[in-house]
């Protein structure tokens, strides 16, 4: 009797024809009932916000409304509690019972909470009303079903080769969404024999392949898709359902582990390239500056068609071998696509996520390992961040290099670090592509309803060891002996279609080998292929490749122009309610120095910097933590009302065609944030993107970001970035941390050449600038220069901290004027005679204060002996004006570099060696400065002042 029943519900949820949906009924029963969940806002109820949703960039997923269950439904629930009390034991942990692994290492687990008999239903025959339960068809639009019915279906939908998770989500709408979804749409999941082929062809090509690289180039470690060839069925799929859901663009960022598959076979990327490269022969033409990179980091950007009426364009991220590093580089290159469609479109119904998609593909140790997967899942619903939800794939191995499961994480699954944003997980068993397709299915749709991330976790296997040259069993004997006895995942399926009729063994055999002789073709047609240059398109036609330097260019503005926008960047509307001493202390003084001088300080530079710059119609992303205030309570980009909290940029209101100005206070992160703001720069040229860290030295926690993308990102994949580094900088008594943004670490990846003297290297080309200025004026026009000029590099500003309210560090608006640009070196102002110097004192940042003001007190003693040139921009070296600046002192027989930070820090081991080269004959450089610490600075107040003093001393004592 029990096995009838067994049989009946296999057959009743296989046919599922002419029978209704209990969920779409429920739609149609909620209004009765007037309750309407509404998803989108619950998460809110314990996060405070301000209240800027007409502030630019503030963009949140729109809301979706699900009903709750109707009265009739809510009854039967409660008349059925045993039945909800099962079915909600195999939603909630039916996934500890599925069977995912497809070596059969990890057996299914016995569920004590899965058994009927749990909760006193042992008799199978025992007939049950599911509506508002169970949302599954059944024949004849009946909602009755016998306890073996629906044992066999629980276990059908949950513990078979893929297995869900989703009771962790706090938003009882998205629950009861997706059980309905997977229920109602599990039994009626069927391919075509196309969509079959399809699949086969994707697998077999993928297994070809690999064979074939392993033939022509067995010695190359190329991460092969071996064992989880699945995944190349999974994006397939996804690519499929974004291109016929109106998507148009999916920007993908992957590691190393079957990269190359995936770009040959989907992604149109040349296999004559990827050989001529396997060559030992560049990427790019040779007649441009780039040192290129490995073969599993290469990139492509293809447009895909999946019989539509408009394409898909895929952008695949170039990535460093720090995994998981390009995660958010992915998540702001889109979201600056994003806004970039936004700006274009004039549809107010056009919401995040309609357009675009982003799509992260993991390693499973390195998903679970790497801090960055934490980072970017943070920023994921953040408003000034989000997609509209992240479509992630975990290729899991089961391994990690040589580490297994029980050594590379502390959860059950490598996904669970996925729930800090509470984000569904769907597990499904590498070896059933036609399950990873449905299970892909199911992402696609949760991602496109709720426009929140969504985890795959592809269970699949590595057939060879990290790389093809490893040996595995080394480390794990057991797991390699299976996986060597094994059929190939690619072959299963073959086996499967042969079965079917899907294929016969003449055509499977035919797909192999002409792809094969396609592979080969493109091999012998590899020795005359010609790199063609793939940069310098789209958005960023009409820029060039730097060949030298840019450093003066004309960047002022008309002084009428400067008060027009620094008035506006205080203008409020009289009923925005702006905090009492804000009007007192920024508003006031600022518009009191705009009209009638002598100069403005630090804020009122920056402002007019952006403000102009707007004008101009370039767009302006302010990006880092409490950037709108500013870490100081110096900026105040951003007004919040004192009665409503609502938020008001006022240089947003400039007047006439303008950019905007998004200002994005950020969470408490620099590596992905720093990531993000990365990928936002690679993607126009027409936005400024600005990254203020709190304090200079938290840089320090993103250096894979500064490390594989912002100094040489340029340099290995021909891709400019126009990012802007702020870094508070400055030795005040702070102690070891918040002094130093560690300014020599960035110098070090600088490749200015080191011998300055040499006619061949006055040119410079650096891969980025390091600035420390000292004045408002040149802040002002190095932010003006990033984006006049015809070509984008990054630059990083060791920027000040005492001196944004300094009364000496204030510039005339006359330095901001037509005809005025950065000055990376400035002369000495000091000394009333040049001829009488005898010492040059050469310093950066905020220490000229402290000499100046020295210097002023000694005047008559030092009697124009000593002069003080600062130089502004370290990187690239300025040979030519310190040249000219010297040539002011002819009398000068002592050269010293001085500086506050310690000698093994700030940036006297990037100048000795360039300056030395260019003194006078027979001249030494002499440091004044701290002596080599292991720490920036002391943290003991009375040392740091006695240093301090000396330091001054040194620099102003005898001759």
């Amino acid at each position: 009797m029990w096995r009838a029943s067994l049989a009946n519900a296999r057959q009743a949820h296989r046919l599922g024809t002419g029978a209704r949906s209990i969920w779409r009924a429920s739609a149609v029963a909620a209004p009765t009932a007037g309750r309407v969940i509404r998803p989108a806002n619950a998460s809110k109820i314990l996060r405070r916000s301000y209240h800027e949703d007409v502030v630019y960039g503030y963009r949140v997923p729109k809301v979706f409304e699900y009903p709750d269950y109707s009265p009739e439904q809510l009854r039967n629930r409660q008349q059925q509690a045993a039945l909800v009390c099962l079915v909600s034991a195999y939603r909630t942990t039916g996934h500890r019972a599925t069977d995912l692994d497809p070596l059969g290492i990890q057996k299914k687990q016995a569920i004590p909470e899965l058994d009927p008999a749990r909760y006193g239903l042992t008799d199978p025959d025992q007939m049950f009303d599911i509506d508002g339960i169970l949302a599954v068809k059944v024949d004849n639009g009946s909602t009755m079903m016998s306890v073996a019915e629906i044992h066999q279906t629980l276990i059908d939908m949950y513990c078979g080769h893929v297995a869900f998770e989703f009771e962790h989500i706090p938003d009882s709408a998205e629950k009861r969404w997706f059980a309905d979804h997977v229920e109602s749409t599990s039994a009626s999941y069927q391919l075509d024999a196309a969509k079959k082929r399809r699949f086969y062809e994707l697998l077999a090509r993928s297994e070809a392949f690999d064979n074939f690289m392993q033939k022509k180039f067995g010695q190359v470690k190329r991460y092969g898709l071996e064992g989880a060839e699945s995944a190349i069925v999974a994006l397939d799929e996804l690519f499929s359902l974004c291109n016929h859901s109106g998507i148009a663009e999916a920007v993908v960022g992957m590691p190393h582990r079957g990269r190359l598959n995936i770009l040959v076979d989907l992604l149109k990327y040349s296999p004559r390239a990827l050989f001529h490269k396997l060559h030992g022969n560049a990427e790019f033409p040779s007649d441009l500056p780039a040192s290129g990179d490995v073969i599993s980091h290469i990139a492509s950007s293809p447009m895909l068609n999946y019989g539509c009426s408009s394409d898909l364009h895929v952008t695949m991220l170039h990535n460093p071998s720090h995994l998981e590093a390009v995660n958010p580089v992915v998540a702001g290159y889109g979201r600056a696509k994003q806004m970039y469609l936004f700006d274009k479109n004039t549809d107010p119904g056009c919401a995040l996520g309609d357009r675009l998609i982003g799509i992260q593909i993991h390693g499973d140790a390195a998903f679970t390992g790497q801090g960055v997967i934490m980072e970017t899942l943070g920023l994921s619903n953040l408003p000034h961040f989000s997609l509209g939800g992240t479509v992630h794939i975990i290729i899991n191995n089961q391994i990690g290099y040589t580490t297994p499961a029980t050594n590379a994480r502390s959860t059950l699954y490598t996904s669970d670090i996925a729930k800090l944003v509470n984000a569904p997980v769907i597990h499904v068993n590498g070896d059933y592509p036609e399950e990873v397709a449905r299970a892909m299915r199911v992402a696609f749709e949760y991602r496109k309803t709720f426009r929140k991330d969504v985890i795959i976790d592809l269970i699949t296997f590595r057939r060879w060891g990290h790389n093809e040259l490893d040996e595995p069993s080394f480390t794990q004997p057991h797991m390699y002996k299976i996986i060597r006895a094994r059929e190939s995942v690619p072959k299963q399926y073959e086996r499967r279609m042969q079965e079917e009729g899907v294929i016969s063994k003449d055509n499977a055999s035919e797909t192999r080998s002409e792809f094969t002789k396609y592979l080969d073709d493109e091999l012998a047609a590899s020795k005359d292929y010609v790199p063609q240059a793939d940069h310098l398109k789209g958005k960023w036609a009409g820029l060039v490749m730097a060949t030298e330097a840019v450093t003066t260019i004309d960047t002022g503005v008309p002084i009428e122009t400067l008060r027009e926008v620094g008035e506006k960047s205080v203008s409020v509307d009289p009923a925005f309610h702006v905090h009492s001493r804000l009007t007192k202390h920024h508003i006031q003084p600022r518009l009191k120095r705009l009209q009638e001088g002598p100069s403005v300080d630090w804020a009122t530079a920056e402002a007019l910097a952006f403000g102009t710059l707007l004008k101009e119609g370039f767009n302006i992303r302010l990006c880092g933590q409490d950037v709108g205030r500013g870490t100081f309570s110096q900026r105040h980009a951003m007004f919040v009302c004192q009665e409503t909290e609502n938020v008001f940029i006022p240089l947003n209101s400039i007047g006439g065609p303008q950019g905007k100005l998004e200002v994005a206070n950020s969470n408490l992160s620099e590596l992905a944030v720093l990531g993000f703001e990365y990928g936002v720069s690679i993607q126009s040229p027409k936005v400024l993107p600005v990254w203020e860290a709190q304090f200079g030295d938290f840089n320090n926690t993103a250096q894979v970001i500064i490390d594989t993308y912002i100094s040489s990102g340029e340099t290995k994949w021909l891709r400019q970035s126009g990012l802007v580094m702020l870094l508070p900088h400055g030795y005040d008594g702070a102690g070891p941390e918040h002094s130093s943004s560690r300014i020599e670490r960035f110098l070090q990846l600088c490749n200015t050449p080191l011998n300055m003297a040499a006619e061949a290297n006055q040119s410079q080309n650096p891969n980025m600038h390091v600035a420390i200025p000292t004045t408002p004026a040149q802040i002002f026009h190095l932010l003006r220069r990033q984006m006049q000029r015809n070509y984008r590099k990054p630059l990083v500003v060791a920027g000040p901290k005492t001196l944004l309210r300094l009364s000496a560090a204030t510039s005339p608006l006359e330095d901001m004027a037509p005809g005025t640009s950065f000055q990376p070196v400035l002369s000495d102002s000091l000394a009333d005679d040049p001829a009488k110097v005898k010492r040059v004192v050469f310093v950066s940042g905020k220490l000229y204060y402290d000499l100046a003001k020295a210097y002023a007190e000694r005047k008559d003693k030092l009697d124009s002996q000593i002069a003080i040139v600062r130089v502004e921009e370290v990187c690239p070296f300025p040979c030519l004006e310190l040249t000219r600046e010297m040539v002011r002192f002819p009398g000068a027989t002592e050269f010293t570099w001085c500086q506050e930070e310690t000698m093994n820090a700030g940036v006297y081991t990037f100048v000795q060696p360039r300056l030395q080269s260019l003194l006078p004959k027979g001249a030494v450089l002499r440091y004044i400065g701290r002596d080599p610490l292991a720490a920036p600075v002391t943290g003991i107040s009375s040392v740091y002042k006695a240093e301090q003093a000396q330091i001054i001393n040194d620099a102003l004592g005898s001759m």
